[in-house]
């Protein structure tokens, strides 16, 4: 099995390979097409798992924080984790320029490692310093789950890593707190798949070469590895880490709906709750 991301001295995580990209892409992350649909994907979790002015969210992958400035600017407190330091820069600078600081928070973590750390783990006492865990989570647009990396001859079907993202989830929540997690449709992809694409069928990883721009249109090739997902699939990871299971919709970017599990969209989304 893959181990959780290992810490460095200062029990910050060590590098991972996404944080070149985002180095790389910075604040240009936000111009990408599959960011315009943010406001419909907040509006339709705040619904989904009924959200309200203070209650508290952790967003997990966070990115520059898309996600976690929505819910902020509707009065949710969220705190955003991720393992790029530029883009927890990236969201910061958005938060304190919006005067959002006081309800929207962030910092880098390792989504792998959240369980035991006493930042998101209510186990432990001191949720972000209130004790009680966390409302709601999400996870989205393969920010953290889905990110894993490329196949690992030690976790042939590819699960160590989302297992442990799940699992700190589950620990982050209080009693009875949703969750809603994105991965990308193993169906879509394999039926869409690119030239340049290659699919690994025994793990389910998708590994594209492709070239990504900064916010000065500088270009750099670079590799990305992402985990696939059918419906069962998520329901036995979810599973596994003690979640209860709600549903799980066909979504697609900028277009989430309780839309039945199909073979037509980009994305599935798991929604589960602690029991």
């Amino acid at each position: 099995m893959v181990a959780p991301q290992a810490t460095g001295p200062a029990g910050e995580p060590d590098r991972h390979w996404f944080e070149d990209i985002a180095d790389h892409v910075g604040p240009a992350y936000l111009r990408y097409s599959f960011t315009m649909g943010t406001e419909q994907e907040v509006g339709f979790l705040v619904d989904l798992l009924g959200l309200e002015p203070g209650m508290r969210v952790l967003d997990v992958g966070c990115g520059p924080g898309r996600h976690a400035l929505a819910l902020a600017r509707r009065g949710i407190a969220v705190l955003g984790v991720d393992i790029s330091e530029r883009f927890i820069e990236v969201a910061i600078e958005v938060a304190d320029r919006e005067g959002l600081s006081d309800l929207a928070r962030f910092e880098r973590a390792d989504a792998r490692a959240l369980v035991g750390d006493p930042r998101f783990d209510r186990s432990l006492g001191d949720t972000d310093g209130a004790g009680v865990g966390f409302d709601a989570a999400i996870s989205l647009c393969q920010g953290a789950f889905g990110l894993g990396g490329p196949p690992d001859v030690g976790d042939p079907q590819n699960l160590a890593a989302d297992t442990e993202v799940l699992r700190g989830i589950a620990a982050a929540l209080r009693p009875g707190g949703r969750c809603a997690v994105s991965a990308f449709s193993s169906y879509f992809q394999v039926r869409w798949l690119e030239e340049s694409d290659t699919f690994d069928a025994a793990g389910g990883v998708n590994h594209e070469r492709t070239e990504l721009r900064d916010s000065d249109g500088a270009r750099a090739e670079a590799d990305l590895w992402t985990t696939c997902y059918t419906p069962r699939e998520l329901r036995l990871v979810a599973e596994r880490v003690g979640l209860v299971v709600d549903h799980i919709w066909s979504v697609t970017p900028g277009g989430y709906d309780m839309a039945p599990p199909s073979v037509d969209t980009h994305e599935f989304l798991l929604t589960a709750r602690t029991p």
